[in-house]
């Protein structure tokens, strides 16, 4: 069988290094694209291949068999309806655009058309909910608190994406980057009926028009889950500070660190369980499995009619939260 051509679209996104390991082993990558000439440039000079600032043009050019979609959050929905008015199937970055309206648009646009249209919720292949799965039935969970803070606001600028600290361009903070792949869990956890109960966002650590720090809480019916999230730790990219708390049936289930689970029994006894419980080691995982999937005609783990619905419970978020606190200027503070 003849290896897919793999095209990246926006591979300026920090995220790039996630998946292009994977990719390398499982297909070619034969263009790139960014709107940034000269990202383009260096990022297709190093792997060899044609660089393009136009998603159109990179498809004419290039044509792929798959597209790794990435970029600023604003320049999504516009990709993905290319994409899919083009028919090639794509795998794209969270949040997919910019506000529900824009998601749920080419959520519907790629189910009309057919076209596989993946989302990386990689904790859906996670090596945690393959743990919780095999010990647990997902009705036997009443309280999921999961808190993953990762690092300072200042690396998207070291890595050239600033626009992540534009709201305009981002759509919000570590909400809807970070945020979105505890609600997606949410619902794959608790079900379709979960809700936003209560929200709190703030951006003291750094006075940015972002928020840098969030707690947000689902329930569906009496149970509850807290997702906490934030950009607060003193670390680089995929360093995170990780809690994971979790009342299952008669279990207490923790995670502390990116590989060692903790399950406590009812007697008191601890077992520990080696697994690993962040998003990073996931991502092969992924890219293998949505190539797989085109190649054999199978719909995507996670689409964008999910992304969509994650995206309706982060507005809600978004609005049970509030504006976010002006920080006054040092001339107001004297």
């Amino acid at each position: 069988m003849a290896r897919m051509r793999i095209a990246v679209t926006g591979a300026a996104h920090w995220h790039l290094d996630l998946f292009l390991p994977t990719l390398r082993e499982e297909a070619d990558v034969v263009a790139v694209h960014d709107v940034d000439p000269v990202a383009a440039q260096r990022i297709a000079t190093g792997l060899g291949v044609r660089a393009h600032t136009e998603v159109a043009a990179l498809l004419d050019s290039a044509q792929p068999d798959f597209v790794l979609a990435l970029g600023p959050h604003d320049e999504m929905a516009a990709t993905a309806r290319t994409l899919i008015e083009r028919g090639v199937p794509f795998a794209m970055e969270k949040p997919c655009g910019l506000d529900p309206r824009e998601v749920h648009d080419i959520a519907d646009r790629a189910r009309d058309a057919g076209v596989f249209a993946a989302v990386p919720f990689v904790w859906r292949q996670s090596e945690l909910l393959t743990l919780m799965r095999e010990r647990f039935a997902d009705t036997d969970l009443s309280y999921l608190s999961l808190r993953w803070i990762a690092g300072p606001p200042t690396r998207y600028l070291d890595s050239g994406c600033g626009w992540m600290l534009d709201p305009a361009r981002s759509g919000g903070g570590c909400t809807v980057n970070l945020g979105v792949h505890f609600i997606d869990l949410a619902r794959v956890l608790l079900g379709d009926d979960v809700w936003v109960c209560s929200a709190t966002m703030s951006n003291a650590a750094y006075g940015l028009p972002v928020e840098d720090y969030s707690l947000v809480t689902l329930r569906s019916g009496g149970r509850v889950f807290v997702a906490e999230v934030g950009y607060l730790m003193p670390a680089q990219h995929s360093d995170f500070d990780l809690h994971f708390s979790i009342k299952a049936r008669d279990h207490y289930v923790i995670a502390t660190s990116p590989t060692d689970v903790e399950i406590v029994a009812p007697d008191g006894s601890r077992e520990h369980v080696t697994a690993h419980t962040t998003n990073v080691p996931h991502y092969p995982v992924f890219v293998r499995d949505a190539l797989r999937r085109v190649r054999e005609g199978e719909p995507p783990l996670a689409s964008l009619t999910d992304m969509a619905a994650v995206m309706d419970l982060t507005r809600d978020a978004y609005a049970l939260a509030g504006p976010l606190p002006v920080r006054p200027s040092r001339e107001e503070e004297t």
